[in-house]
């Protein structure tokens, strides 16, 4: 296609050129659009490490990540995401951040605390210096909990703690994960209720060039909330988040103009997990599905860019 191939050779010649951010020779803007969706970001996180793997992230100029796509970003601005791979599958971790018994006792389904306060320090530490000093912009998105709007958090990223923060405000899944979380003052949820794959964002900072990694395989939709969920988040978000309420009633329609604003856009890649790869729910933790997914990701981020 005309759009992967304006991409692919802009990609081409910023690596024959040696280009590195602060030193261009052409006035394009390069941003990677990274999706989440909570455990279904297993398959962005794969496609990272293809593009760790060859080398590729000091060609972008911008890494802009929604939800679990925030967390993958991270992983990549610090030269870890294939070292940390691992951790989608490793049972510890992964009952430590998801375990639905504990909705039982009133606690978070998704532990998000527990994620990036202690695997991310203590038993996978991140390297967050690293990350705040990228030359490679970082776009950790969130949904303001008053006004519904999404919200790009990097200006609010001045410091470890607040870094922190906003990879936890980035995954806040409404309910699931408890509490809205503060970033410099303001309540935020999840980024996926206004902007699951952040291309809008991307665009209004400029971007001429895309590379979206997908979770979603082509013929995976976003669906209409049932009556149950409709009831019990409706209440919630009444509660904790009033803001969010109306993009996350309208989520089918904000999934659409993301796919249409990726459709036209002159110069857009777009890597997708290919279709018949296994489904991957929400809290979806088992081993050998999440395993496979993680290696899907890696092959279609290898075969998508190994025409450069």
């Amino acid at each position: 296609m005309e759009e992967n191939e304006a991409v692919l050779g802009l990609l081409r010649d910023r690596l024959k050129q040696g280009s590195a951010p602060g030193n261009r020779s052409d006035d394009a803007r390069l941003a990677l659009l990274i999706e989440g969706g909570s455990s279904r970001g297993v398959y962005s996180s794969g496609m990272t490490v293809a593009i760790e793997q060859m080398g590729l992230l000091p060609l972008f100029d911008a890494v802009y990540g929604s939800s679990a796509g925030a967390l993958n970003g991270a992983w990549l601005l610090c030269g870890r995401a294939g070292s940390t791979i691992h951790a989608w599958w490793t049972p510890e971790i992964m009952r430590g951040t998801i375990d639905v018994r504990r909705a039982l006792r009133g606690q978070p389904v998704v532990d998000t605390r527990f994620l990036v306060q202690t695997v991310y320090t203590t038993l996978m530490p991140m390297d967050f210096d690293e990350i705040l000093a990228s030359p490679v912009e970082f776009h950790p998105l969130a949904t303001d909990a008053l006004t519904g709007r999404s919200v790009d958090l990097r200006p609010a990223v001045k410091n470890r703690a607040a870094l922190q923060s906003a990879l936890r405000a980035s995954t806040a899944m409404p309910l699931l994960a408890g509490e809205p979380v503060d970033v410099g003052g303001r309540l935020y949820v999840d980024a996926g209720v206004s902007e699951a794959v952040p291309v809008r964002t991307a665009i209004e900072d400029g971007a001429t060039h895309l590379v979206a990694l997908r979770t979603r395989r082509t013929d995976e939709t976003t669906r209409e909330p049932g009556r149950a969920e409709r009831l019990v988040l409706s209440r919630w978000f009444a509660r904790k988040a009033p803001g969010a309420a109306a993009p996350w009633r309208d989520r089918v329609a904000r999934r659409a103009e993301e796919e249409r604003l990726l459709a036209t856009h002159p110069a857009t890649l777009q890597i997708r997990p290919p279709v018949g790869s296994t489904r991957i729910g929400r809290t979806e933790r088992r081993p050998g599905p999440m395993r496979a997914a993680v290696d899907t990701g890696i092959a279609a981020g290898l075969e998508a860019f190994g025409a450069l």
